[in-house]
């Protein structure tokens, strides 16, 4: 171990001690806060290169070199074992001028429980429970796509086993056909084994497999004139086909790669990942790593390969297609096979179908670097996404507001946010009917259920957060809809106002959480959430008037079948006006002529 003093730094002394072996060296500032860790195949060789003439360098090392005071060196043996120590301290210190992998969190999987009655479900993190395992995706958002697909083609229950134990009636997924309810014995366990077998291979990437097994499913039901049934396999050979065609870059069912492209532009670099696992494209995920300013895309691709692909228990491919070519490719599969005990083959010049999944990679990565525009909208986002702590910035958000006067008229409102603000062509406004007179509570799960019901049907856009204006009860309604839809990828936030309901002193309140939080007046994510709410409760408002003068404008009268402009006439002359005919029995009622005892009740329990 090599040091220099402390206080001020003298390059010449140093550099003249360092050794021209590989190795690692950390410089550090002169108040013992860590800087810079880097890896040099010849030591000397690179540490001098630091401290040459300052004109070629780029800002961001010349502002390096400025705070230097000790630069701490070891020797290893050789190049990769300093590409892993290097790596591991880079993840140890995380130090202001490495280019930092924001997350390093494991893939997710899609998880097949065992038993008779197995459960599909989102899965993340040591694989202990027996089942199957399938993936691994390159985010959440893609894990739930695929799920939300197998519930159309294979409807295998994805509810949780608590909730699958104690029905005693088919829940909403049943009545739209995403599942056939085994929680109360629709469906024997043969039938929900053979749909579990489909789902097995489609997840196997055998979809021409499943394909030739429905078509003589649907040919056996036919002979059997079990038109209905064979209806249903027609159904999922159409839905099976469709998707082929939109799986058109599908190869070998044996391939395993991920494909990286990375680019850089106004000093943020983005760097895409496209996962190709049994020959089918899982979908891409992107990533902004930290201290970009100045630095090149190879440049920035390098440590992440690094840092991503040495993390401990990382699900590895057989092969990496990268764009750019970056150096040291060598040095990188040495250490991923000294770290793994995997053979890797990363590679930059490819061809056929690989070609074009580096251009989608590349095309992507581009797009999420358009995306990616530091707008203030955007920051609040991010800083939700931290809160919740989402791995991506949400795209939807859809809020819940109720409104009435004592009960009157009640108008639910649902308003959207996107990437870049309110979707006014969105908003919808709920009528809420069949409800207890002021139930805020059983108010807010209609307009839930109604939502979300539809939502689903017709294969929408769902949200990825959606908060309900009001306190745990609110909020409670809200959690037990999504477990009814089996919607476990929606996040949800109820907003309570504070004790003195006061702006800034906002109660935000999340399902697995038994106290509320209360952010700072300053935080971004508390301004997004103040401007959702805020917007769903004027929408709400405005529609709950409308409705109001609506119903003001029209006699209780008219709306009583049998009651016509002459009796209604006769009543208000009578009663001396609409109060009066409210105030009345019905024995008094009967008394008008033309109406009898049966007209008579009709008429009370309009106004009762």
């Amino acid at each position: 171990m090599e040091t220099s003093s402390p206080l001020s730094f003298d390059a010449k002394p140093f550099l003249s001690t360092v050794s021209q072996k590989p190795g690692v060296y950390q410089m550090w500032d002169a108040t013992n806060k860590i800087l810079y860790v880097g890896k040099a195949k010849n030591l000397k060789n690179r540490l001098s290169s630091y401290f040459r003439s300052p004109a070629g360098q780029t800002p961001k090392t010349r502002a390096l070199v400025a705070r230097i005071a000790r630069i701490d060196v070891t020797i290893t043996h050789t190049e990769t074992e300093a590409l892993l120590l290097e790596n591991n301290l880079i993840k140890r210190h995380q130090p202001p001028y490495n280019i930092l992998l924001r997350d390093d969190k494991s893939y997710p999987f899609i998880y097949l429980s065992a038993g008779d009655f197995p459960r599909l479900s989102f899965h993340r993190g040591t694989k202990r429970d027996k089942g199957r395992y399938f993936g691994p995706y390159p985010s959440i958002r893609s894990v739930h796509e695929s799920l939300k697909l197998l519930q159309k083609l294979f409807p295998v229950r994805q509810c949780r086993d608590s909730f699958f134990r104690n029905r005693s009636r088919p829940c909403l997924q049943y009545q739209i056909k995403r599942c056939t309810a085994p929680c109360v014995g629709e469906i024997d366990k043969t039938q929900y084994q053979i749909d579990v077998q489909h789902a097995v291979l489609f997840l196997e990437g055998k979809s021409q497999h499943v394909i030739e097994q429905l078509v003589d499913n649907m040919q056996q039901a036919a002979r059997q004139q079990a038109y209905e049934r064979a209806a249903v396999y027609r159904d999922q050979i159409a839905r099976l086909r469709q998707l082929q065609e939109h799986q058109y870059m599908e190869t070998e069912a044996s391939v395993n790669i991920d494909v990286l492209a990375c680019v850089a532009r106004d000093g943020v670099g983005c760097v895409q990942l496209l996962s190709i696992r049994d020959g089918r494209n899982l979908g891409s995920r992107s990533w902004f790593p930290k201290h970009t300013r100045d630095v090149a895309s190879p440049d920035i691709l390098a440590p992440f390969l690094t840092q991503y692909y040495l993390s401990a228990g990382r699900d590895l491919p057989e092969e990496i297609i990268i764009d750019p070519i970056i150096p040291s490719l060598a040095i990188l599969q040495q250490a991923i096979f000294s770290q793994h005990e995997k053979k890797i083959k990363i590679h930059h010049k490819v061809r056929g179908a690989r070609a074009k999944w580096q251009a989608m990679a590349l095309q992507n990565a581009w797009a999420s670097l358009d995306q990616h525009k530091p707008t203030q909208h955007r920051e609040r986002l991010s800083a939700l996404a931290v809160l919740l702590q989402m791995e991506e910035l949400p795209s939807r958000l859809e809020c819940f507001d109720i409104s009435h006067t004592q009960g009157e008229a009640t108008v639910a409102s649902c308003v959207v946010f996107g990437m870049d603000g309110p979707i006014y062509n969105d908003y919808r406004r709920f009528n809420i009917k069949d409800v207890t007179a002021g139930d805020d509570y059983a108010a807010m799960k209609q307009v839930l259920t109604r939502r979300y019901s539809r939502l689903k049907k017709t294969e929408a856009q769902l949200p990825d957060i959606v908060v309900v204006d009001g306190g745990k009860g609110q909020l409670k309604q809200a959690i037990a809809v999504m477990e009814e839809l089996q919607l476990p990828e929606i996040r949800l936030l109820g907003v309570a106002k504070g004790r003195t309901r006061k702006p800034g002193l906002e109660q935000l309140l999340l399902p697995d959480e038994r106290d509320s939080l209360i952010l700072s007046k300053d935080n971004p994510a508390l301004h997004l959430i103040q401007h959702i709410r805020d917007e769903s409760h004027r929408f709400a408002i405005s529609g709950h008037r409308q409705r109001r003068a609506k119903q003001r404008k029209i006699s209780v009268l008219e709306q009583i079948e049998g009651i016509g402009a002459k009796r209604r006439q006769n009543l208000i002359n009578y009663f001396g006006g609409l109060q009066g005919v409210q105030r009345a029995g019905v024995e008094d009622l009967a008394q008008i002529t033309g109406i009898n005892q049966a007209l008579a009740q009709k008429i009370y329990d309009a106004f009762h």
